[in-house]
């Protein structure tokens, strides 16, 4: 990964460095990153991602490959094969060139079913679906053998050489280990290998119509890769042993090691692809990438850095506890990475006109302002002023106890980057709303406080005439439930949160913005970080996406209970 982030030392490591020790696997550390073609890759995916690909950079001559396991035709596309492979990128991950595909291996993958039938380890059985699940048996009851379980090595050959010629049904047979149907372990009651699918696949077109199953595809793909630790999620524990099994009975030189690590689990966030589909399916946003989406796509176009993704990653670390992560964790790693690198700009959401009445008509300052108030090194930008202005809505009270640290009518308020004005008049329309301010601002005062009185109160504000319009879209958490997907009784979509976006058209921006590209982050002073949507950009558009607010919001509603 890039910018030589290591990983911090985990169990995982620990193991490598006996194994190392040891010899083990003749001194070689091989990870691979192994995702299904079958929708965008999440958050989640992002810890296993810094976690192989980690590993592979934190060990000398460690390598880590890029292969999608894509033994499922019909959920599967060139479009999350190329969504994956710029995300992978995206987050600064270098793979073991080239790109493999599980479905590269096929020929092989099906040799070695031929083989696990010679030596009676495999049998082509006949049973409906229904049938297969009652036979299967239960965690507390042992399953029973399938009565097509005993055919001959000579009819299983017959039969699985007919399945591959497509002269049956899908669901007609499929091909089935041969193991323990009273194992404890339901992953080893005879799993199936290989069923009937007439499905195209994006890669070998109309090849093949026996596929193989994922169990039984990934170790050999990991054998013949030559990799050494084959990290997964704990959910892939119970399937070690089948794991071990295909390998242990095939004729093939390299065994790889499976380790199992929780998985991420955040709150107020949904990460199951299946879930995830549904909300692009049945439109509850936009597509894949929606900023509101815990999508890499989504949160990469809603502002979120690699750097950022990198470091709450680490800082989660790698476990075998299962636990719910706070989503407050990956909003900190944003801010903290933003807050550093970030320029500032001034953009007024909620536009109130203001007219300094004894501002020179016709009269423009070029004030300078720096570009980060903490960084030097970024420079400056120049900032128009002139006599009529905006200053945000709620910026302004007719009237307001001491805590209003804003502009107030009959009192003072500085302009940032600039001088201190005075509010005398107020404007209004007919329902009794302001949408005008007369003040006078005092010309001794830009960069200093007027004598005999201090100012506390700073606002942002943009030059009318020279303020660039933009439409601002305020993103949040997609779910106003921590656990959106956790409550049995009530469907998911139901927590969705209806202020996860505002769109707000009449903003104001700095004239600067007018320049802006999405590969700058920004944060508009006392808004929060924003980010140049890259797509409305391309068709010309000045969008902005809230990529997280300055501080975190959600802390005190839920100090308060709400």
């Amino acid at each position: 990964m890039s910018e030589g982030e290591a990983i911090k030392p985990n169990f995982i490591t620990q193991v490598i460095d006996k194994d190392l020790a040891a010899n083990k696997h003749g001194g070689k550390v091989h990870t691979r990153f192994p995702p299904e073609p079958n929708g965008y890759l999440h958050i989640g995916h992002a810890k296993s991602i810094c976690l192989n690909f980690g590993v592979a950079e934190t060990y000398a001559n460690g390598r880590c490959n890029l292969r999608f396991d894509d033994t499922n035709p019909e959920k599967e596309s060139q479009e999350y094969i190329d969504s994956i492979t710029a995300d992978v990128k995206w987050l600064g991950c270098e793979w073991e060139e080239p790109i493999r595909h599980a479905s590269s291996y096929f020929d092989q993958l099906f040799e070695y079913a031929i083989e696990l039938i010679n030596k009676g380890k495999a049998y082509v059985c006949s049973l409906t679906p229904e049938e297969m699940t009652a036979y299967r048996g239960s965690l507390k009851e042992p399953g029973k053998p399938s009565p097509y379980r005993d055919r001959s090595v000579e009819e299983n050959l017959d039969l699985f050489h007919r399945m591959a010629k497509g002269e049956f049904a899908d669901g007609a047979h499929v091909l089935r280990a041969k193991i323990d149907m009273a194992s404890p372990n339901i992953n080893m009651r005879d799993p199936i290998l290989y069923r009937i699918r007439r499905a195209h696949h994006h890669q070998t077109g109309d090849k093949w119509c026996v596929y193989p199953m994922y169990d039984y595809t990934h170790p050999i793909s990991d054998a013949l890769e030559g990799i050494t630790h084959s990290l997964c999620t704990l959910e892939f524990e119970d399937h070690r042993p089948l794991y071990d099994w295909v390998l242990d009975n095939i004729s093939i030189d390299c065994h790889p090691q499976q380790i199992e690590f929780a998985r991420l689990n955040l709150n107020y966030t949904v990460t199951s692809k299946r879930k995830l589909k549904k909300l692009v399916d049945e439109r509850f946003v936009e597509g894949w990438d929606d900023p509101r989406m815990p999508t890499l796509a989504g949160l990469r176009r809603r502002g979120y850095t690699p750097r950022s993704i990198r470091s709450f990653c680490n800082a989660i670390g790698v476990t075998r506890s299962e636990g719910v992560v706070d989503v407050a964790m990956l909003e900190f790693a944003i801010r903290e990475d933003l807050n550093e690198r970030a320029p500032r700009a001034m953009c007024v959401l909620h536009p109130l006109k203001v007219v300094i009445t004894n501002y020179p008509e016709g009269q423009v300052e070029e004030l300078v302002a720096p570009a980060h108030p903490q960084n030097e090194a970024m420079g400056s930008r120049t900032v128009p002023f002139a006599k009529e202005i905006y200053i945000d809505q709620e910026d302004f009270r007719e009237s307001a106890n001491k805590h209003f640290k804003r502009l107030v009518l009959g009192k003072e308020v500085r302009l940032r980057n600039a001088y201190v004005i005075r509010c005398d008049e107020v404007i209004k329309n007919e329902a009794g709303e302001p949408i005008e301010l007369r003040c006078v601002y005092d010309p001794d005062t830009l960069g200093k406080d007027p004598e005999g009185r201090k100012v506390k109160g700073v606002i942002h504000w943009v030059a009318a005439d020279r303020a660039v319009d933009v439409e601002v879209r305020l993103y949040d958490r997609l779910f106003n439930h921590e656990s959106p997907d956790a409550q049995k009784e009530v469907e998911f979509t139901e927590f969705l949160n209806p202020e996860s976006l505002v769109v707000l058209s009449g903003a104001k921006a700095e004239a600067s913005l007018r320049q802006a590209n999405s590969e700058i982050p920004y944060q508009f002073e006392r808004e929060g970080y924003f980010y140049l949507d890259p797509i409305k950009a391309a068709q010309g558009e000045l969008v902005f996406n809230r990529t997280v607010t300055l501080r975190d919001t959600w802390a005190k509603i839920e100090a308060k209970g709400e």
